[in-house]
């Protein structure tokens, strides 16, 4: 196999994985910024620790990929400023975000992050990023079954209609 053999964090990256990773960094970082600002709208107690914890757990995996980037000689994507904290009493109530609104908001983010692990997991040939990003999608899963408990403990779950009713079985 040559130059793919032995260590993995020896290989090179194939054009794939770098925009991968590079891409993933950027969202994240974005992410970061978003949810930090989040925060600030978020008035349930267990949300904003959701939240927090979140953010936390985006900036450890940052520092992962930027690790991996920066071993490669490969510019990292800017970061936003943090956000500042704010009393939620100063927001303005018609432009504060409900706590039912940011919890689906990053219920569709988690989702999203699952599929983008997938994603890069599948494409890569460097074991090291496939296994790093199977770490991150245990995160996520993880962390999205987190979130929908306080979801429908909190009532903000909005189910798709229900099948309650089975049919007849129809008999050839």
């Amino acid at each position: 196999m040559g130059i793919l053999s032995g260590n993995p964090q020896n290989e090179p990256m194939h054009y794939g994985e770098v925009f991968a990773l590079w891409s993933y960094l950027a969202g994240n970082k974005g992410y970061v910024a978003g949810y930090e600002t989040l925060i600030n709208h978020t008035g349930d107690g267990d949300l904003k620790k959701f939240l927090e914890d979140s953010v936390q757990a985006m900036k450890q995996e940052i520092e992962q990929v930027e690790k991996i980037l920066k071993a490669n000689g490969i510019a990292l994507p800017p970061a936003p400023p943090e956000r500042p904290t704010a009393s939620l009493e100063s927001i303005p109530a018609g432009a504060r975000f409900n706590d039912a609104e940011i919890a689906a908001s990053v219920a569709k983010d988690g989702a999203a992050g699952l599929v983008a692990c997938s994603q890069i997991m599948g494409q890569s040939i460097r074991e090291d990023i496939g296994a790093m990003f199977g770490q991150f999608h245990m995160a996520k899963a993880q962390y999205g079954v987190r979130l929908l408990r306080i979801m429908k403990e909190k009532g903000w779950l909005i189910p798709p209609p229900l099948h309650m009713e089975m049919p007849e079985a129809i008999h050839a």
